[in-house]
């Protein structure tokens, strides 16, 4: 029944011209998209209040050496997100809304053949399904330093993120490892958000935000669509975050951030039991650090020049296959003279063993993998971008040989 009746709103909402505006030019639908301005109905929507974005990626990846196996996969991931402006839509001061909805194509894993603990690509699902990823409304006050959200949320689109990291695809630099691996299904972060309430105050460079959210996102016997339940025993996920982000030109980056997150319910130790034989539980929790920095731009478009990240994050040692995890990386945009909106980019990540893990598993001490990519844009609409991965110590099993990755992103903007 939630499934249906989500459906229906975003039907609702995408045939009703709602749209979403914000308070500057609008785009150029015609040259920013393929699909145009729909014959002028776009641009009547943004004047309303409403934005409708379309997007599609596609994927084709080959593991050709070490790992499990040698295979390729296509994989793929289409989306449909709408903004809206509730003050100019409905007269609701300081309000916003936002709907996000994709679908999910391709029911082969590339990790199957790579065998890596971090993961291969960021729109890989466990299954092909579509699902509403995030809808939720937003209230501003305090000349808009204080917001309150409510609904739908993926702790991933605001929490231990970092800006310059969104161009490699592999999953680490979304949410982060270590993170990832927690909780009874995973925390809300694609491809499945959570019910949750979240406050942000920002009243200057600095910023205090805090998130709470359903323990168990979707259902743990059932991938398929949308599935928002509250089940006994779920628990609750909290996510404080405090950062600095002070004001810089536009295409700069300058944040710096710490995180602290906990599960209520507990976890079972790897190892350890009690006088009965049953697991020790565990308080599931971490924390973690961030930054990115513009190191270089260049004159008379900061946009373009060299940026870099670094974030790091540990869980608890005696429940999870990794205690921490880092990554690191470097890109360039705009390397080779008229290929302004192109980056190039190259990262790190490394996934450390629990020593519980290790003494289960026999198990090497670490998972690295290095990423090199080029993301080359060819239209405005339309981007193409090559990748090598290098999985050293694929899923820390001294088994595998280390695999080799290639692949290729298409993406394309309706």
């Amino acid at each position: 029944m939630v499934n249906q009746l989500a459906k229906a709103v975003f039907i609702g909402l995408v045939l009703s011209n709602v749209a979403f505006a914000e308070d500057e030019k609008a785009p150029d639908w015609n040259a920013e998209t393929l699909s145009g301005d729909w014959g002028g109905a776009r641009s009547s929507l943004y004047d309303k209040g409403v934005t409708v974005e379309l997007t599609h990626k596609s994927d084709m990846l080959a593991n050709t050496s070490g790992g499990v196996a040698r295979g390729s996969v296509w994989l793929a991931n289409s989306e449909a997100a709408v903004n809206m402006d509730l003050d100019k839509l409905a007269g609701w001061d300081a309000t916003t809304a936002f709907i996000q909805y994709h679908v999910q194509h391709g029911n082969k894993s590339i990790n199957n053949y790579a065998g890596s603990f971090a993961g291969v690509d960021n729109i890989e699902s466990s299954a092909s399904a579509g699902q509403f990823f995030q809808a939720w409304l937003q209230k501003n006050s305090a000349n808009d330093s204080l917001s309150v959200l409510a609904g739908l949320y993926a702790i991933d689109s605001e929490f231990y993120v970092t800006d310059t990291s969104g161009l490699f695809l592999q999953p680490p630099y979304g949410m982060s490892a270590e993170m990832a691996q927690t909780g009874r299904n995973g925390p809300p972060v694609f491809p499945m958000g959570a019910l949750a309430v979240r406050v942000k105050y920002a009243p200057s460079g600095f910023y205090v935000q805090g998130a709470l959210t359903d323990g168990v996102p979707g259902n743990l016997n059932n991938p398929q669509g949308t599935q928002i339940r509250l089940d006994k025993g779920d628990g609750a996920l909290t996510v404080v975050e405090f950062g600095y982000t002070p004001q810089v030109d536009e295409g700069h980056y300058n944040k710096t951030a710490i995180g602290l997150w906990r599960y209520s319910a507990r976890a079972n130790d790897l190892v350890d039991v009690d006088v009965f034989g049953n697991s020790l539980r565990r308080t599931d929790q971490g924390f973690y650090f961030l930054a990115e920095r513009t190191l270089r731009a260049e004159q008379g478009d900061p946009a373009q020049g060299l940026s870099g990240f670094v974030r790091f994050g540990t869980v608890n040692k005696d429940v999870y296959q990794a205690d921490w995890s880092g990554s690191l990386g470097l890109r360039y945009q705009g390397l080779f003279d008229g290929c302004d909106g192109d980056t190039a980019g190259i990262a790190v990540t490394t996934s450390h063993a629990s020593g519980k893990y290790r003494q289960l598993n026999a198990s090497d001490s670490s998972e690295t993998v290095v990423e090199m990519t080029y993301r080359a844009q060819l239209q405005p609409w339309l981007a193409a971008q090559p990748l090598v991965q290098r999985i050293f110590n694929p899923n820390m099993d001294a088994a595998l040989r280390d695999a080799w990755v290639v692949g290729m992103r298409l993406e394309v903007t309706f």
